[in-house]
């Protein structure tokens, strides 16, 4: 089994469990290795209600960091959608690290987990 396959299969099971509504939207985390993208997704519709990533940081500053700061953008953006609670999907990574990073600092911002 490869690392991404034990990924998938890790994924598939926590999405058996979670599902996002309009009033508490999924908070999914996708993770490269240049880079972090969270969306707010509306399961019952179908649609992303709110994203950020660390595309729009233009400024040189670690992974670690950058997830921090695109926690506070989703936070932020989530605000400007009227959402204040989701659900969280690490998307089969571990919780540490980066997504930890990003996870607390969105609920700094506001967001309730």
């Amino acid at each position: 089994m490869t690392k991404l396959d034990r990924r998938q299969k890790i994924k598939a099971h926590i999405r058996k469990k979670i599902f996002g509504t309009a009033q508490r939207p999924r908070m999914t985390v996708f993770r490269s290795n240049a880079q972090i993208y969270v969306q707010l997704i509306d399961d019952e519709k179908g649609i992303t209600l709110a994203s950020a990533s660390s595309l729009a940081i233009k400024e040189k500053i670690t992974k670690q960091e950058q997830a921090g700061k695109v926690g506070a953008l989703i936070a932020q953006a989530a605000k400007e959608a009227g959402i204040t609670e989701v659900v969280f999907d690490r998307n089969g990574y571990l919780y540490h690290g980066r997504v930890k990073q990003l996870a607390d600092a969105a609920r700094e911002g506001g967001l309730k987990f």
